[in-house]
């Protein structure tokens, strides 16, 4: 950060487990501060996005999600996206991880730019804790 940017003050509302986890990682990594950590979350979540935005052509790819499979119509959403996908998606697999989340990869193929709707289709879902698009170019 240079000394010309501009701070601005934000107020945020967390968890108290989620905030625990997040302090417990800024203590590992010895980070100054919970706002030097959040910069740093921000940062790399702008990255991420940016990288997705670069997802172009034909692709092969997989999406890995994980999400609390209790949370009120979150099974019936996920459904009615991977429905409305079914023509790019080839697999799905489920695992339950504990009582209340679940982890699910879904192998797909196709336009990045419908690759790219679906993984964030799914993202903006209350009960959906990360959902992770990784893929590959294919030549043709």
């Amino acid at each position: 950060m240079t000394m010309d940017d501009d701070l601005s003050r934000i107020g945020i509302s967390l968890p108290k487990n989620l905030l625990d986890k997040f302090d417990e990682i800024l203590n590992y990594r010895d980070y100054s501060s919970r706002s030097e950590g959040i910069r740093d979350a921000i940062r790399t979540y702008i990255s991420n996005y940016k990288w997705m935005s670069e997802v172009r052509g034909l692709r092969q790819g997989v999406i890995t999600m994980v999400y609390v499979h209790e949370q009120r119509n979150l099974l019936q959403d996920i459904t009615d996206i991977k429905n409305e996908y079914n023509p790019i998606i080839r697999a799905t697999l489920h695992s339950h991880m504990s009582h209340e989340k679940c982890l699910e990869v879904i192998l797909i193929h196709g336009d990045g730019n419908q690759l790219k709707q679906l993984t964030e289709k799914l993202m903006a879902h209350k009960g959906v804790e990360s959902v992770k698009l990784t893929t590959i170019a294919i030549e043709e």
